[in-house]
């Protein structure tokens, strides 16, 4: 219990953390009500709808992971495009692990797909936040 309490305490201590968290947060808000839009107003399936709440999360996601999470600095035009190529490829595997998980739970398994949903954003945000921090957006 005691070893718990310290990587809590390690993970609150932690500014970068707590922002990604917000910040994460706040882009599976998007994402959710993207997905919600898409599939209730507009009609459309889960897996189509996924993607379309996926491209406008990510460009929510890019802009302030780079400003107020990692607080990126990069100078010239080469080394940004290399760094959003970088994110966008690799939310692009996680839209693959998001997609998969959409698939098998909600068109295999016919399981409540906001739920599922909800599931499949938590897994992504893990996996986005390790790339982010040891490849993107790494202390050069």
């Amino acid at each position: 219990m005691k070893r718990i309490r310290e990587i809590i305490e390690k993970i609150l201590g932690n500014r970068e953390v707590i922002r990604y968290l917000v910040i994460g947060v706040l882009t599976t808000l998007i994402n959710y009500i993207a997905y919600w839009a898409v599939t209730r107003l507009l009609g459309l399936d889960a897996l189509t709808s996924n993607w379309i709440a996926w491209v406008v999360s990510v460009v929510f996601a890019y802009i302030t992971n780079k400003l107020y999470v990692f607080e990126s600095h990069v100078r010239g035009v080469k080394a940004l495009a290399l760094e959003m190529f970088n994110f966008v490829l690799a939310r692009v595997f996680s839209l693959f692990v998001d997609q998969a998980i959409i698939w098998l739970l909600v068109e295999k398994l016919g399981l409540y797909d906001l739920i599922c949903k909800l599931f499949s954003n938590f897994v992504v945000i893990v996996m986005n936040y390790i790339f982010s921090k040891l490849i993107i957006f790494r202390k050069r």
